[in-house]
Order: structure tokens, then sequence, then C-alpha cells
């Protein structure tokens, strides 16, 4: 199941993707994908037909307002290497917050204010069930699948204090989607092909074998601290690669396009432009 929203006559609308991405099965009785998700519902026997899916203009996020954004830092190994830093021995979590959201082919607009705008191809898990201390062994009754966001940061905002959030939260700098794609769909999530390039340059290339705390570690710590919902999102880390980790440094530029893509999940892409 590839669960996404799209514009479907000017209206955001939930629906399940075709295999080619081409056309949507409009779930009509649900508001929005959180609500699909909170109601618990597998995909309509309609669905199977491919005569019962419609044209669309365009997709958008899958998940416009998360219940909860959640990020993890420093969560690869080869990442923790290329920064000079100590693996954690705690999940490293911050948060972005819904006005970053955008969807596949919006524009990430790089802000004046900083001048250090960075690239991070992120596996991010999307919660299906609602649960509280929940077993690292659980997490698949727990975790609806996957999605694909770019963790856009600006650097010098980031680093200037202890806390992250705001550094990760201009408007814009966190695209997602394509579609959330189920567990079903997805195989083994610690064993994908993660990548990402600007302009057909390949800047990271790596696997989230590389992860630190896989999913149900982090289900499990999170849920030990706060009750998880349908429609929250844990976006997992990233891998080496980053702008801040190169010899030069190296930015994001306006003018620019960013592609992700993650084995069984699909491609993320989006343009840059100057604020």
């Amino acid at each position: 199941m590839r669960l996404a929203t799209v514009l479907l006559d000017g209206t955001p609308t939930p629906g399940l993707l075709s295999p080619d991405h081409s056309a949507i099965f409009p779930l009509e009785a649900w508001p929005d994908t959180v609500a699909f998700l909170a109601s618990g519902a597998h995909a309509p026997e309609r669905s199977q037909d491919p005569a019962n899916y419609v044209a669309f203009e365009r997709i958008l996020a899958p998940i416009a307002h998360p219940p909860k954004l959640l990020c993890i830092g420093l969560n690869y190994r080869d990442h923790a290497i290329e920064s000079n830093m100590e693996l954690p021995k705690t999940p490293v979590v911050f948060t972005k917050f819904s006005n970053s959201i955008v969807g596949p082919g919006d524009t990430v607009v790089l802000p004046a204010a900083s001048a250090q705008p960075d690239y991070e191809a992120e596996l991010a898990i999307v919660i299906g069930k609602r649960g509280r201390n929940i077993a690292a062994t659980d997490w698949r009754e727990y975790v609806f699948g996957y999605t694909i966001i770019n963790d856009v940061s600006a650097r010098d905002i980031q680093l200037a204090t202890s806390q992250w959030s705001l550094g990760k939260s201009f408007d814009t700098f966190c695209p997602m989607g394509p579609a959330i794609v189920s567990l079903d769909e997805i195989g083994d999530p610690h064993a994908l092909s993660i990548q990402l390039s600007i302009d057909g340059v390949l800047l990271q290339d790596s696997n989230t074998d590389q992860l630190v705390f896989d999913t149900g570690y982090l289900v499990a710590y999170l849920s030990s601290i706060m009750t998880l919902t349908p429609g929250d999102i844990i976006s997992t880390g990233t891998p080496a690669g980053v702008g801040l980790g190169r010899t030069p440094k190296r930015w994001i530029q306006p003018g620019e396009t960013m592609s992700i893509t993650i084995q069984n999940i699909g491609t993320l892409t989006n343009p840059t432009a100057a604020e």
C-alpha cells in the first residue's frame, strides 16, 4: 500500500497511489491520511481494480500536519565518523515543525538568515497505532510504514546553540514523500539503499544497515517518554556525505535540484531558490 495525499480537483485528498504513481484510488471516507491511519483501516477491496483509479493534479506531502515530527541526530555510523563524533549512547532527539513540510516538486526556499543550508536524506517511520511503553520487539504492531524526508538544515542557526529545532524548521525545510509505503512492501527497513544527489551529482550513498538505533529501539525509547499516535513521524537520521562533513563544505545553492532515492520507497525531488 502506498498511502499518499494528492491534489484532486483542487482539493488535498488522501488515497492509494498506483504502482507507477500516475493515478490515485481516493479514500473518500477519510478527510486525510492521519484519519485513515487512526481508523486502522485496510486497503478497500475496490482498490484492487485499476478502473477505480483516477488522474490527479500533483502529489503533496503525505502528512501535512503530523501530530508529532520527531527527528534523530547522529544516527548513522558513517555520518558520526565523518562528523568526528562518538556514536551516541542515547538517541539525540529534536523536532521540526509543520510549517517546514512541503511535498515532492515543491521549492525549498533558502532563507536570507542562513549562509549554510545543508541537505540530509532520511528514512522516516510513520506510526499507525497508538501506543505507550512499546516493547522493541513489538514495533511492527505500531509502525504503518515509511516515507522519505529531506531534513534541510541551516547549520549556522542549528549550531549556534545546543538546541537544534530552530535551525531545522525554516519554512520549506522538510520535503516529504512521495508516499507512505506500508511494511509489507518495504522488506527489511534496515537494509535499504539511501542516496541523495544534487543536479545529478551523487553526494550521499549509504544503506540503512548503518543505523545506530533501529526502528524497534526508537519506537521503544520514544514511547517510554510519550504516547505515540497515528500519523506521528520519526525521521531516523542521515548518512555520510552531508555538506557540513565535506572539505570544503558544500552548502545548497539557489537553482539546484535535490533528489533522494530510498530503495522500495521511491524518489523525492525538490528544486531550490533564494528567499
